[in-house]
């Protein structure tokens, strides 16, 4: 499938302007592409150079200076810390802060610069960390934000519970919330592939476990989708429609891309590793109807096979053949892990 197919509804003849917070980020790059792609205007704002507004979102009167005669018809929520993904548990720190206290003040500056509606970006490891079976979890009928099971989970949890129930209760601005599986693609996937040629990234078996993905462009899309079409109060999972195990995952990117199989060790090995022990324990699926229904998004990749190979083919058309076909061939008899 193609990039087509990402926008099934008309574009907006709004000109909305979208504050968008983390633009320079993984996610908020593409977040950025498709906001404008879709005729929104984006003021990029965070701390270093090449945003349209720098402010620190931890200092509430310096983002409110920053805001201040600005107008925007939408802010959204993507800043993080996380500058590679997080291994240890304290590694969750500073965006479990930029989750609570941050999105505080980003309201704040929301109110400030006049926005009608505040999106947030979730993630499906708030339904919680562990083994959810077969049934795929729901917007409406599954908690969001459970107790964790430890004091270090509790931590995380809190972190994303506290950034939705800011976001969806706000009082005068529609808040939406997308709740992300876990991202892959391009500027995300790269950090990846460069352990994979180091041999430096072992998996464990996944046992059954499996855990849902996003391609990084159909995420933006959906974010694009949720500025005109979110429902006020709403959260909306965002995942493709093929839940993969994490080794799953690794071991597929290295096939795609034509390198090393990672090795293999048991999962009592990551213990040292805490938040990476927690999520390779986690069987987790989720249910898109509501995205489909109410947004009209349905994800271009449909799994993170026909992502990655598409990935491949762009990084570099004509070499990756072999394994696109690799792919292609693979896929037909191992669609689901």
């Amino acid at each position: 499938m193609t990039d087509d197919n990402r926008s099934p509804r008309p574009r907006p003849a709004t000109g909305t302007t979208v504050l968008l917070a983390g633009a320079t980020g993984v996610f908020g790059r593409h977040a950025a592409r498709a906001l404008t792609a879709a005729g929104h205007r984006v003021l990029a704002l965070g701390r270093g150079a090449g945003n349209d507004v720098r402010a620190d979102l931890d200092d509430r009167d310096a983002l409110l200076r920053a805001v201040d005669g600005r107008h925007a018809d939408v802010v959204v929520h993507a800043a993080t810390a996380l500058r590679k993904p997080p291994a240890r548990h304290a590694d969750m720190a500073a965006t479990n802060t930029l989750r609570t206290r941050g999105t505080r003040h980003l309201l704040d500056a929301a109110r400030e610069v006049g926005a009608r509606r505040f999106i947030a970006e979730s993630m499906v490891f708030g339904y919680g960390y562990g083994d959810f079976g077969d049934r795929p979890r729901t917007e409406a009928g599954t908690p969001f934000g459970p107790p964790g099971t430890s004091a270090a989970l509790e931590r995380t949890l809190a972190g994303l519970r506290t950034k939705e129930e800011l976001t969806l209760t706000a009082d005068g601005i529609e808040g939406i919330a997308l709740r992300f599986g876990l991202f892959y693609g391009p500027g995300g996937t790269e950090a990846l592939l460069e352990l994979l040629r180091r041999r430096a990234l072992p998996v464990t078996p996944d046992r059954g476990l499996v855990l849902p993905w996003v391609e990084l462009g159909d995420a933006a899309a959906a974010l694009a989708l949720a500025v005109d079409h979110g429902v006020p109060g709403q959260a909306y999972n965002i995942a493709d429609q093929d839940p993969l195990g994490f080794g799953a995952h690794v071991r597929l990117t290295a096939e795609v891309f034509g390198l090393p199989r990672p090795l293999t060790l048991p999962r009592w090995a990551m213990r040292p590793l805490g938040y990476v022990h927690a999520v390779l324990g986690t069987n987790l699926r989720v249910d898109t109807a509501l995205a489909a229904e109410e947004l009209g998004w349905r994800p271009a990749f449909r799994s993170a096979r026909e992502g990655l190979a598409a990935m491949a083919r762009q990084a570099a058309p004509g070499q990756s053949r072999s394994a696109a076909t690799t792919s292609t061939a693979a896929a037909q008899e191992e669609n689901r892990q």
